[in-house]
């Protein structure tokens, strides 16, 4: 089967489960709360971890340097964001891996490296020099 088609049956029963398990031991209201609760203090983290990438960021500009960390970890806070946004515990708890800077840095670290051995090994590299050449008019 796709991972795709496996992922979009998987995780609404998956988040089913918890609501129940977790409905029935503190009840319906407060699994509703903590739903809540987690939506909004992620929201608030995820902006605050937002700006410290974008300051991040515009350090590495004004040195020069590409910020390429800064790029990807921004998309993956924006991404926990919206994890944190959808009403869930197993979603939450990837929202909350990814939108802390230690374990995101880890996740990233480990994605980024097998993508750099593929992309490295599949490239060719042509080396060569040139030599400028003059028209007749002596341009």
């Amino acid at each position: 089967m796709n991972t795709a088609i496996i992922l979009i049956l998987g995780i609404p029963l998956l988040e089913i489960y918890f609501f129940i398990k977790v409905g029935s031991q503190i009840g319906a209201l407060n699994t509703v709360l903590l739903i809540l609760v987690t939506a909004i203090a992620g929201i608030w983290y995820a902006r605050y971890e937002g700006f410290n990438t974008l300051k991040s960021g515009m350090s590495q500009l004004v040195k020069n340097e590409m910020p390429l960390y800064e790029i990807v970890s921004g998309a993956a806070i924006a991404f926990a964001a919206l994890l944190l946004i959808l009403p869930g515990f197993a979603t939450d708890i990837i929202g909350i891996l990814l939108i802390f800077p230690v374990t995101r840095k880890i996740i990233l670290s480990k994605y980024s490296r097998n993508y750099s051995k593929n992309k490295i090994k599949k490239k060719n590299f042509i080396e060569g020099e040139y030599e400028d050449i003059e028209d007749k008019d002596g341009k």
